[in-house]
This record gives structure tokens, C-alpha cells and sequence, in this order.
């Protein structure tokens, strides 16, 4: 059985950072849940993280980011950095099956098992099921629309996601940072 569990997208824009995740969980071909959360405010709501992939492997992880991020006062660069080295040096942890969006309004870095450590040039992501769709219809908005504010964008692209991915949904959830 294959496992779809998301879409995530990020994007820090005119100096404000959104992530928007649809609340989806589908199992092979059946769809388990409609409202899962799967972003989360974490350092005093200072950053944003979203994942995509099993659930408990996820969690695991926005453990060790709240780990790195406390252990490195906050810098989220360095403690991305520190978090894909340890994911993919420890045994346990390279057993995990998620990918992770985290974002403050300064960086946005997709980060992964295989220590890939990303930061798009034009502050834009997306991950899972419906990452591509998510990425496409912002980067569209973006440029047809460049005064749209950030929550916006990634909730219009989510929504645009949703209509072309069947492992993404319309129930969306938006957090944005200050």
C-alpha cells in the first residue's frame, strides 16, 4: 500500500512569511482523513514548519528542529543545517520516510533524509503529493499579481493544487508569521 499524505506550500514575500497545507491523508486509494494539520508555528511562533510524508516520522523531526533551532538561539540557517546532518548520519533517523518545509521571514529551506538542505532563490516551496502543481500556480500568481499578500498566494495555490492533485484537498490550513 502507498501512502499520500500532503501538499505544502511556502513562500516569504514582501517581507512576510505564509505556509498553507491542505488536511488530507489518503492510504493507497482511499482517503483516511480531510482535516489533518500539518504546519505548525514552532519557536515561540517565530517559524514555520510543514512535512510531508508519515505522520510519526514527521513528528520525530519537528522534535529535533525544536531541538536544533533552541540549541542554536534561534538561527534557523544553521540549525536546518545541523538537522539534515544528524538525519542523515544516525541510523534510526535515516529510517525516516518525511520531508520537512521550515521557514522564518528571513529563510525558507526544504529540508530532507538525504541532507539536502534547500533555500529556493525566489523564497517559494513546495512539497508532497501536490508540490509541483502548489509550486506552478505560485509562482504564476506571483507574477500576474505581485502586490498579492503571501497568505494569499499560498492559499489560492493550494486551492489550485487540490483541483489537479486527488491526494490534495480544499481544507486548508494558513499560518503566517509576523
Amino acid at each position: 500500500m502507498k501512502f499520500h499524505a500532503t501538499t505544502i506550500v511556502g513562500l516569504i514575500h514582501n517581507g512576510r512569511a505564509a505556509m498553507a497545507g491542505d488536511g488530507q491523508v489518503t492510504f493507497d486509494e482511499t482517503v483516511m482523513k480531510t482535516k489533518a494539520v500539518k504546519i505548525r508555528k514552532i519557536y515561540d511562533g517565530k517559524i514555520l514548519a510543514g512535512f510531508a510524508g508519515a505522520v510519526a516520522d514527521a513528528m520525530a523531526l519537528y522534535d529535533l528542529l525544536d531541538k536544533k533551532i533552541e540549541e542554536h538561539d534561534g538561527n534557523l540557517p544553521r540549525a536546518a543545517v545541523e538537522l539534515a546532518k544528524e538525519w542523515r548520519t544516525d541510523r534510526t533517523l535515516q529510517r525516516l520516510e518525511a520531508v520537512i518545509a521550515v521557514t522564518d521571514n528571513k529563510h525558507i529551506f526544504l529540508i530532507s533524509g538525504n541532507g539536502e538542505v534547500i533555500e529556493p532563490d525566489d523564497g517559494l516551496l513546495a512539497i508532497g503529493s501536490g508540490g509541483s502543481y502548489a509550486l506552478a500556480a505560485a509562482r504564476a500568481l506571483l507574477f500576474a499579481n505581485p502586490g498579492m499578500t503571501a497568505d494569499k498566494v499560498v492559499r489560492k495555490a493550494l486551492e489550485i493544487a487540490a483541483d489537479i492533485c486527488v491526494f490534495t484537498n480544499k481544507n486548508i490550513k494558513v499560518e503566517t508569521l509576523k
